[in-house]
């Protein structure tokens, strides 16, 4: 498994991550292609050079807007671009999760309603090329996790469109609150501004946690120079690593997206149908329970457990086999436990298998239902029988830990 490790000794910002993640090895076409989707083509111009912060190396972009006067873009203006723009779905709800938390942040501390937001911070063509380079190259390295240690805040005073501000500004220190970021304080912090608002929403839309890997194995390290000069190196470093801690050492974390759907115009039988088809097509779990819905209608929540890999390929199963006419998601994660596959062997032949590492370094084996009854049936013994024997059969693993 590999991980992403975020390490933002002095702050963060949206350049300074997109100038990491090209540091990395991510295409710069990764980059521009749905920028080019979303019709800002030519409104634009990024530069990325070598350079060096505090005699350390690394990667500086500059995002410069070629537009004469550019527009005022409001939250709701965004929004529809995105909506109507030609990108992968995954890659599309990352966008609007990062701009929406943004504009519910500046929404709460102007006091405006989230649709009438105007601020020309997120509305810029240099945050748009941020956030959406940068959700686009996370894609593209597709990490199992991705962390984030705690991030300086900074303090003292910024000076803004709004005025003089304090450090951290309004709208970090709203999604900090909303989304239980750790913000570092006081000790020998840089002076000013550190984490931007723009940073700030993309980590805390891409993170799984906020704490630095207690072990790592490094195998690529990006680094991202910020434009401040301040006392030290001003830098974020992204590190791909494999966790020391490895399957057979304990539980790992595993990032899923939940898809589901409520459903009251299909029959029993057919959302038996349709839960099968969702299996067979990848999703790790699916599950189905009864609920009242509107007009007092019976119905049924479908939910399915999918992986990364696999959410747009399920999602087009369920809306091309099902009969909801759209689909809920939202990513989630899960903790699982070392297992592998094997095989039990007894009298009457061998038994498909699973063993799982419990936390105290136990091993536990359990059967497979479906196995046990295939056997039972072609050898013609009694269940009872079969178990007994299966409770003290050897284990012979088939594959590696995962």
């Amino acid at each position: 498994m590999t991980a992403l490790w975020i390490d933002a000794p002095t702050g963060l910002a949206g350049d300074m991550l997109l100038a990491a993640l090209l540091d990395l090895g991510v295409d710069p076409a990764v980059v521009e292609s749905p920028l080019a989707a979303l019709g800002l083509a030519g409104r634009y111009r990024i530069s990325q050079q070598e350079a060096r912060s505090g005699g350390l190396r690394g990667v500086r972009v500059d995002v410069r807007g070629l537009e004469d006067q550019p527009p005022h873009r409001h939250w709701s203006g965004i929004r529809d671009q995105i909506n109507a723009a030609a990108l992968a779905p995954s890659l599309k709800q990352r966008v609007l999760a990062v701009f929406t938390r943004l504009a519910e942040a500046e929404a709460t501390v102007h006091g405006t309603p989230v649709e009438a937001v105007h601020f020309h911070e997120v509305g810029a063509i240099d945050a748009l090329v941020d956030v959406v380079g940068v959700c686009a190259a996370m894609d593209d390295l597709n990490p199992a996790r991705i962390v984030c240690s705690p991030l300086p805040a900074g303090s003292g005073t910024v000076e803004t469109a709004h005025g003089l501000l304090p450090v951290p500004v309004p709208a970090v220190l709203e999604l900090a609150r909303c989304h239980r970021i750790p913000l570092l304080q006081g000790g020998d912090l840089p002076k000013g501004e550190l984490v931007t608002p723009t940073g700030l929403a993309l980590v805390s839309v891409l993170a799984d946690q906020f704490v630095a890997p207690e072990r790592l194995v490094a195998e690529k390290v990006g680094v991202g120079l910020g434009h401040r000069q301040l006392d030290r190196p001003n830098l974020v470093r992204l590190v791909l690593h494999t966790p020391a801690a490895n399957a057979e050492e304990g539980p790992r974390w595993e990032s899923l997206i939940v898809q589901e759907a409520w459903i009251d115009d299909a029959t029993p039988e057919e959302v038996a149908v349709l839960t099968n088809r969702l299996r067979d097509a990848g999703a790790i779990d699916v599950a189905a329970q009864p609920l009242l819905m509107k007009k007092g209608r019976s119905g049924q929540l479908v939910t399915a457990l999918v992986r990364d890999g696999d959410a747009d390929r399920i999602r087009s199963l369920w809306l091309s086999a099902g009969s909801s006419i759209g689909l809920r998601e939202r990513r989630q994660g899960r903790w699982v436990l070392p297992r592998r596959q094997g095989v039990l062997e007894t009298p009457w032949g061998p038994v498909a298998a699973k063993q799982v590492r419990r936390p105290d370094g136990r091993c536990t084996v359990k059967a497979e239902a479906d196995a046990l009854e295939a056997l039972q049936a072609s050898a013609g013994c009694a269940l009872d029988e079969l178990r007994a024997a299966v409770a003290v059969a050897p284990f012979v693993s088939t594959e590696d830990w995962a």
